[in-house]
């Protein structure tokens, strides 16, 4: 079937969850504009190129539309997942894939801008952050869920919310609340109980590592090299002995002698033989492969209910050849029957999702949103994983025809720029500068000129 003829059946697909019919051309309009070889796919720019003679008009519609109209961004993600998952083969099991990305801003208006945390630049700066959930496996991954991180300096300013449209309902939440929300309520919606794959930003928390337990997830988190865990062989000391007054002692203890370790001291104390060369998935020029450890340990945090010990899990490690100290470090709760290359094959996973944050960002414009409002942010956000849903789609339905080289390439929509008018002047430019056509600094005598600094 015709690109064409299949875009607009998706567009009508999406529309269907608006809530109003007027909704529709600024749908169409929006996702055609994100799709367009712009440089920047904020409201202005797209607006002119959609429609060069009445930009202006094309403008406002769109930004109320983004910016102003009262439709749900959470629909219009269901709704792509509904059109994009079947397509998606899952007969080898699928993951859920937990992550952040930042977005530099400046000034202090725009909602969720704050001093934090920026991945993008490698420090600490002012900028958005954006907790996302993406549903994957072996052939593609899309972003169903989407938020943004509302700093708690924002969550406590009633003006600043005001200003910005915040919910009423949205009230502070770490990185790791939002995607724990966000995954339970895919799962009470009668999603798939797949294994969760999260960075060490959200492994290195005991506590959402167990709620992924009580919710009856398996999961690959990294953790960093300070964890502490009970090494293989080596378990808790008993509880102390009853006085024989007051409750049974059931805490586990330890000693001086007898102490758990972190994940780096036990992986320094492995010899070479117990680390393996495992080659994971095929890159861009080469196979992928590292020098990768497994063994099974217990997290030494502290038990929450009736639990005695944490159970056993893996703990796996991957140190580079010719490297001082490991790269990184996972716990997971996979099978104990699982074999080496299954746990790195599903640890390195999250490239997916960051593959999904680059194309989002240059070819879509996930950041190029301008405005300063909770509702636009979001709906913007959700327009961008729309036409990227649908990019996804295209791809996976001419997959079989692709040949190898091309099977990790996104397919596009033929996508011409309509001509700009001649006198077309972007908003906020100077409509009429000044000519100075005779202008010539060195006309001037010496004794006219200004000293040079």
């Amino acid at each position: 079937m015709d690109s064409r003829v299949q875009f607009d059946e998706y567009m009508a697909h999406l529309a269907a969850g608006l809530g109003h019919a007027d909704r529709v051309a600024g749908l169409r309009n929006y996702c055609t504009g994100l799709m367009l070889p712009l440089s920047r796919k904020s409201v202005e720019p797209m607006a002119a190129r959609l429609d060069p003679l009445h930009a202006s008009a094309r403008h406002q519609a769109l930004h109320h539309f983004v910016a102003k109209a009262e439709w749900s961004d959470a629909e219009l993600l269901r709704r792509v997942a509904q059109w994009v998952v079947p397509r998606m083969n899952f007969s080898a099991g699928g993951y859920w894939l937990i992550d952040d990305t930042s977005f530099p801003k400046k000034g202090r208006h725009s909602v969720g801008v704050a001093r934090q945390w920026c991945g993008v630049l490698g420090k600490q700066d002012n900028c958005l952050v954006a907790v996302s959930v993406s549903l994957a496996n072996e052939q593609a991954s899309l972003p169903v869920a989407w938020r943004l991180y509302l700093p708690e300096e924002w969550a406590e300013d009633e003006e600043r919310r005001r200003k910005a449209g915040v919910p009423e309902d949205v009230r502070f939440a770490t990185k790791t609340e939002i995607a724990l929300n966000q995954l339970q309520t895919l799962l009470d919606e009668g999603a798939p109980r797949y294994c969760v794959v999260a960075d060490a930003g959200y492994g290195v928390d005991a506590a959402f590592r167990q709620r992924l337990t009580d919710m009856g997830l398996h999961y690959m988190a990294g953790v960093t090299s300070s964890v502490m865990v009970w090494p293989p062989g080596m378990e808790p000391l008993l509880p102390k002995p009853w006085s024989g007054r007051g409750r049974h002692p059931i805490a586990t203890r330890r000693s001086p002698d007898h102490k758990p370790m972190s994940v780096g001291d036990l992986a320094q104390s492995l010899p070479n033989e117990a680390f393996s060369t495992i080659t994971w998935r095929q890159g861009s020029n080469e196979p992928l492969t590292g020098r990768f450890a497994a063994l099974r340990v217990r997290h030494a945090g502290p038990v929450t209910g009736k639990q005695r010990l944490h159970p056993l899990q893996w703990l796996l490690i991957e140190w580079p050849e010719n490297k001082d100290e490991p790269r990184k470090y996972w716990l997971s709760t996979l099978d104990e029957s699982a074999p080496l290359h299954e746990l790195v094959r599903v640890a390195h996973l999250r490239w997916r999702i960051e593959r999904d944050y680059q194309d989002l960002k240059q070819d879509l414009g996930l950041g190029h949103y301008e405005g300063r409002g909770w509702r636009g942010f979001h709906h913007h956000a959700s327009l961008a994983i729309a036409a990227y849903g649908f990019l996804v789609a295209q791809r996976l339905s001419n997959e079989h025809n692709a040949t190898d080289g091309d099977r990790e390439k996104n397919l596009r929509l033929e996508r011409r720029l309509p001509a700009l008018p001649r006198d077309y002047v972007p908003r906020g430019a100077r409509s009429r500068a000044a000519s100075y056509p005779e202008f010539d600094h060195d006309a001037a005598t010496a004794a006219q000129r200004l000293p040079a600094p």
